[in-house]
């Protein structure tokens, strides 16, 4: 029983790993309210670190939105926020990205902005049409709430 309660801490500090850009302001709000942590068409949010794992649960696809994870490259891309009405309320999947010719190469192929950073879904998008940028898939499912920053 005891193994089982470290695996499943250690899943947990996994997906708040893979959600939390690993940056000085996300390590002041480790386990809690975190500094920034994704874009949501081209604003800011933060979040609170919550020790929940949806994967394995049968949830359907459409019951999540997607929170796609940079790699520490830049701030991760939310598909969603609170007032979306396609919002699902905080549930999340994360999908990996990779970046065959460079994080650089895709923010050339996308950022339509010019603001140096894929901050919205349909800019990553256009990086992923262009081969850019890779999803790799469904690397964790959780529950987490949203906060913009202003």
């Amino acid at each position: 029983m005891k193994r089982l309660l470290s695996r499943t801490v250690l899943a947990v500090a996994a997906v708040a790993a893979l959600v939390l850009v690993p940056t000085a302001a996300n390590a002041a709000g480790a386990g809690g309210v975190t500094g920034p942590a994704f874009f949501v068409d081209g604003s800011q949010y933060r979040t609170v670190a919550t020790p929940n794992d949806l994967s394995g649960t049968g949830g359907p696809a459409h019951s999540f939105d997607v929170i796609y994870d940079f790699g520490g490259a830049q701030l991760n891309v939310a598909t969603a926020a609170p007032g979306d009405r396609d919002y699902n309320g905080g549930r999340w999947t994360v999908h990996a990205l990779s970046f065959p010719g460079g994080y650089e190469a895709a923010v050339d192929a996308g950022d339509a902005d010019g603001d140096g950073v894929l901050d919205y879904d349909a800019e990553l998008m256009t990086a992923i049409g262009a081969g850019a940028a890779i999803d790799t898939g469904v690397v964790a499912s959780f529950t987490c709430p949203v906060i913009p920053l202003r």
